[in-house]
């Protein structure tokens, strides 16, 4: 198995969308992979595997942010109506469960 060091600034949307998956709610300390580069420096990193490859991201700040920008560009999907008009979360109405009864 092929393994590939990542620096969030090369993450390709297939790998930030693996990151997602694995973690939604963020990654923690028992997630990160610390291990020492060919420059003899310090990494940390969170793992994403595919069949043939696993993918060492390093953490940063910069990581965290990026990830939770990811998730959110997919929950904007939800903010336009069938026909592409954007919906205005003061106008919209949630019927009460009690409606349905």
């Amino acid at each position: 198995m092929r393994r590939v060091i990542v620096d969030f600034k090369k993450l390709t949307n297939e790998i930030l969308s693996m990151l997602v998956e694995k973690y939604p709610d963020g990654y923690g300390d028992d997630d990160i992979i610390s291990f020492r580069n060919a420059n003899n420096e310090m990494v940390e990193a969170v793992e994403v595997r595919t069949e043939d490859t696993t993918y060492l991201v390093k953490v940063s700040t910069k990581l965290a942010n990026t990830m939770e920008n990811f998730d959110d560009d997919d929950d904007d999907v939800d903010d336009f109506d069938a026909d592409g008009t954007e919906l205005e979360s003061d106008n919209l109405q949630i019927p009460d469960e009690d409606d349905d009864k």
